[in-house]
């Protein structure tokens, strides 16, 4: 048993997000973040699997009364797209992460901070 807390497991897939968000930002888009192969990229790429692992920590402490207030096929897809990013990194595919990035990202966050509302 970890002793990191569930709480502490979604501020951090949170603050990903939001380092992401603040990437993307610096950068103007998506498509110019990620065609920065030297930091944006693979600061984007590493993010996202550190999101992923966080999910799959609360899935092995038996985290569901957490996990159920996520879309299961996103956080499936959390999953693949952290294996495919480290398996095939040269050949992950841009326009699948860009779509992680423009619709799953903001549905996580938002169920993160709706979860933090009701712990309130």
């Amino acid at each position: 048993m970890s002793s990191i807390t569930p709480n502490k497991r979604l501020d951090t897939i949170y603050q990903k997000i939001v380092f992401i968000e603040e990437i993307i930002h610096e950068y103007n888009s998506i498509t110019k973040a990620l065609n920065d192969e030297k930091l944006a990229k693979p600061s984007i790429l590493m993010h996202l699997i550190a999101i992923a692992e966080q999910f799959n920590k609360l899935k092995e402490e038996n985290e569901f009364e957490i996990l159920t207030q996520f879309d299961k096929s996103d956080l499936k897809g959390s999953y693949d797209i952290r294996n495919f990013i480290a398996h095939d990194y040269e050949g992950v595919n841009l326009m699948i992460v860009e779509k992680v990035l423009r619709e799953k990202l903001p549905k996580l966050k938002n169920t993160i901070e709706q979860i933090r509302r009701r712990l309130v």
